[in-house]
């Protein structure tokens, strides 16, 4: 076992030199402030080094997760084997007269930001969204009944392995909560955006209601990792007249707001929120998550999907 471990790590070394770390502790990492530690971990800002660590991992026979911001996900208690690479930060860049290119470390945030300052329209609305690009990208992120891949016009993705290609948004297989890279394995290097010419003022007010409305309906202020269930579709079953497709109403409708397993606590603000209220640990939060299911399920024939995305050993 150790000699593999020096194998494993003269290997990561020469690619990646003292960049890489062992036994990482990630619950700083995620939002949910949840989790046990990586194997090993390298942190980029390179989506050229994405495309070293996927073909390095491969000889290796090491599992690889790809992280952002740390949101909408739950990491295990039992932490993340293999090699976790922490996307952060990265370049953003014109692309004609009508496109922006992000790399997929980019923050979601630092993007819309980064085209209001311009005048570019088309983002603002994903003001205060948590993430990156390649993570918002992978789960095709939405707000206010628009999805991010209607703005998406190609993406830079690696297979694994280690593959570089280009793919316009027609062959992304976006959907609600949904992209092709969920079912191939294919991780995002950068996205680029349709925008358009727009007024700063009025961009800039248009980030600020997304915010406030965000402010209004969501536990800002707590640890969490977002929505956890995904919205109940037409196809997964009928509701009555006056219960609206939604799974923060649905959980609300069963009593679950303020139910609490460990220091995990269904929030009280929205229902489709669990907050870490201080020493929650993933088995608490996802215990949570089974009660809220079961307790729709048995009240509305309904069974909510994760939203939520787990990473690690449980």
């Amino acid at each position: 076992m150790e000699d593999t471990q020096q194998t494993v790590r003269v290997r990561l070394c020469q690619t990646f030199g003292d960049r890489v770390r062992e036994r990482v502790a990630l619950a700083a990492l995620t939002t949910f402030r949840t989790g046990g530690p990586a194997d090993w971990m390298l942190e980029t800002s390179d989506p050229n080094d994405l495309v070293a660590a996927v073909r390095a991992t491969r000889a290796l026979g090491l599992p690889l997760t790809v992280m952002g911001g740390g949101s909408n996900v739950l990491v295990g208690d039992g932490g993340v084997r293999g090699l976790v690479l922490r996307m952060r930060h990265g370049a953003v860049s014109l692309v004609g007269s009508s496109g922006v290119r992000a790399d997929g470390g980019v923050t979601l945030n630092g993007l819309v930001r980064w085209t209001i300052r311009r005048g570019l329209a088309g983002l603002e609305r994903w003001a205060g969204t948590p993430g990156t690009v390649g993570g918002a990208v992978h789960g095709n992120a939405h707000f206010d009944s628009r999805v991010l891949g209607d703005m998406v016009t190609s993406v830079g993705l690696v297979d694994r392995t280690g593959t570089v290609s280009c793919v316009p948004r027609a062959e992304m297989g976006f959907g609600y909560d949904a992209s092709r890279v969920q079912h191939t394995g294919e991780l995002v290097l950068w996205a680029e955006f349709r925008v358009a010419p727009g007024e700063v003022g009025a961009l800039r007010a248009g980030a600020r209601r997304s915010l406030a409305f965000r402010k209004r309906t969501q536990p800002l202020d707590r640890a969490s990792a977002g929505c956890v269930f995904q919205n109940p579709r037409p196809e997964d079953g009928p509701l009555p007249e006056d219960v609206p497709r939604s799974a923060g109403a649905l959980i609300d409708r069963v009593g679950m707001k303020g139910r609490r397993v460990g220091g995990a606590v269904v929030s009280a603000v929205h229902g489709n929120f669990i907050v870490n209220e201080g020493g929650a640990t993933a088995s608490d939060v996802r215990g949570l998550i089974e009660l809220c299911r079961a307790a729709v399920s048995q009240r509305f024939g309904i069974t909510l999907r994760e939203e939520l995305i787990y990473v690690g050993e449980f």
